[in-house]
């Protein structure tokens, strides 16, 4: 897993969001797809989808029979927790003998990391236990999206593919609705009965998995909030009798109260990513757009993005960001846990994997999430993440059998928290990649080599959920920060539709990170935000809005 640095780019950040979820979790929220003139989700240029179009295409959803009741039930849309010890003979069973035919599938995933040897008995076992064999194709995580363009626009593409989110750029929507199979004749209404893991996926995460108006994605179904998670010391707060601030405008000061730079201690890394959920700054694009009045505004053009970006600045100025965070260099996991950073933000993946490394080192470590607070006293704002930010596609030129088969290691892999498949899975085989040790299940050193997150895991996921009984603290304390924010979270106009815009709008936003990192630091001023914005608008933005228009009347007729 990637460990992004102190101000990490949106898709480094995504990239390690997706494969800590993977660490310990499965998914949740969304809505419809639509239009033509390259909306892809209900249109690639392939037509509408109304409410009632959805409705056929969506797989019936049937809860699982042999999940487990989670020790800490969902409330509100939150994942569920479990923290109790489950073991192997308690578990359920979804696929008692192998479905496959004993054929071989190649997959191409992102891999962050070294990938094991092929043949290695993690692989094996899981081929055994599903019947094919897979021929994995893994490519680095950090540069995938250049290998997937390659491999989309050529001949040979691998019979299942992975496409994270972030790299849905470019052409690579359009090659998906070209290249990849309408699973809608296997999958749509109850013919997903067929494949009961997959019926237990949640409706949401199926919803983002239209493109091209139709059901072509396997989802890795994602939490309802969390992408980018506020992480603050617990045990140094609690050893200095300081609590987590609790406004905006009281975050400047207590940072400069806690700041010692002579002691090497600075209140924060680069906060710039919760600076925008505090101030209710609308996500990226293609939810970047609210109806004000009757118009269309995008999240560049707002009041709350200026402000998300001084108050970040005033960090800066301040003096409480770390030096290496202000010159974006270095590890913020590696600051944060040697105690020189107090507060940072993250993928929601680092939590588990950080806790469970610190255990040997620093027995006393805690890291904890602090509540998101509004501006003057208002709530909050949370916009819902989407069902899935992560798929696996089928390639269409598979014929009818292959496809199933497909669909029975997406089935596989879909097995709930709790079962013997979900258990394989995630920790390989008992004796050879863990052990037990009481009441934990402990990797061993072929293990730690052989079970990586980034394969099996992103063909096909079950609903998210958080689970670590060797960390129960970690359960209790992710799933009471999600509870505590549901409250405030709401969907954009646009939530839950894969939306392809225009090739001539590629690049238009393209200005914009950089320069959010410039002003916050102090190099380019919110005038220079404020000249780029109507640059934007010159060059393509309005004219994007206005097809976006064109989307929200569809949506509303």
């Amino acid at each position: 897993m990637p460990n992004s640095p102190s101000a990490p780019s949106r898709r480094r950040f995504l990239a390690s969001t997706a494969v800590a979820a993977a660490a310990t979790a499965g998914g949740v929220p969304l809505l419809t797809a639509c239009s033509s003139d390259g909306a892809s989700g209900g249109g690639g240029g392939e037509g509408r989808i109304a409410e009632t179009e959805l409705e056929s295409i969506l797989p019936t959803y049937q809860a699982s029979e042999v999940a487990f009741e989670p020790d800490i039930p969902a409330e509100n849309g939150s994942s569920p927790g479990y923290t109790s010890f489950i073991g192997t003979d308690e578990m359920g069973v979804t696929v008692p003998q192998p479905k496959g035919s004993g054929g071989e599938f190649r997959v191409m995933t992102p891999l962050w990391g070294t990938p094991p040897s092929s043949g290695n008995d993690y692989w094996t076992a899981m081929d055994e236990a599903i019947g094919v064999r897979i021929n994995w194709q893994t490519q680095d995580g950090n540069t995938y999206g250049e290998k997937l363009g390659a491999v989309l626009a050529g001949s040979d593409i691998p019979d299942l593919v992975c496409v994270p989110g972030w790299e849905l750029q470019g052409q690579i929507p359009r090659a998906i609705s070209s290249r990849f199979a309408d699973l809608g004749p296997f999958l749509s209404g109850d013919r997903v009965l067929d494949y009961p893991n997959l019926a237990a996926v949640p409706t949401a995460a199926w919803e983002s998995s239209i493109f091209g108006g139709a059901l072509r994605g396997l989802p890795m179904p994602a939490p309802p909030i969390g992408g980018v998670i506020p992480f603050y010391r617990q045990d140094i707060f609690e050893a200095n009798g300081w609590a987590p601030p609790t406004s905006a405008e009281d975050f400047l000061s207590f940072c400069q109260d806690i700041t010692s730079a002579r002691n090497r201690v600075w209140a924060c890394e680069d906060m710039k990513w919760s600076s925008f959920i505090i101030h209710g700054v609308l996500p990226d694009k293609p939810q970047y757009w609210e109806e004000v009045d009757g118009r269309l505004v995008n999240r560049f053009e707002t009041d709350a993005y200026l402000e998300a970006l001084d108050w970040t600045r005033r960090l800066f100025d301040a003096g409480v960001v770390h030096p290496d965070g202000v010159a974006n260099q270095g590890d913020a996991l590696v600051r944060f846990t040697s105690g020189e950073s107090l507060m940072f933000n993250q993928g929601q993946g680092v939590w588990h994997n950080t806790l469970t490394e610190q255990r040997s080192a620093n027995p006393d470590f805690r890291m904890n999430a602090f509540d998101y607070f509004g501006v003057g006293g208002e709530d909050p704002i949370l916009y819902a993440g989407n069902g899935s930010s992560l798929w696996t596609f089928v390639n269409k030129n598979l014929p009818e059998e292959r496809v199933r088969e497909a669909l029975e290691i997406a089935n596989f892999c879909a097995a709930p928290y709790g079962t013997r498949e979900n258990l394989l899975r995630t920790f390989g085989v008992e004796g050879v990649h863990h052990t037990v040790e009481g009441d934990q299940r402990i990797r061993t050193p072929q293990g730690e080599e052989e079970v990586v997150p980034d394969t099996y895991v992103f063909i096909a996921s079950p609903g998210h959920f958080v689970a670590a009984s060797d960390v129960p603290t970690l359960v209790e304390d992710w799933t009471g920060w999600m509870k505590r924010q549901m409250p405030y979270v709401r969907e954009t106009i646009f939530y839950g539709r894969q939306i392809q815009e225009p090739d001539q709008f590629t690049n238009l936003n393209d200005q914009f990170e950089d320069l959010e990192d410039d002003v916050v630091r102090g190099r380019r001023s919110i005038g220079d935000v404020q000249d780029a914005v109507a640059e934007w608008r010159r060059n393509g933005g309005d004219e994007l809005r206005d097809w976006y228009q064109r989307l929200r009347d569809d949506q509303s007729a």
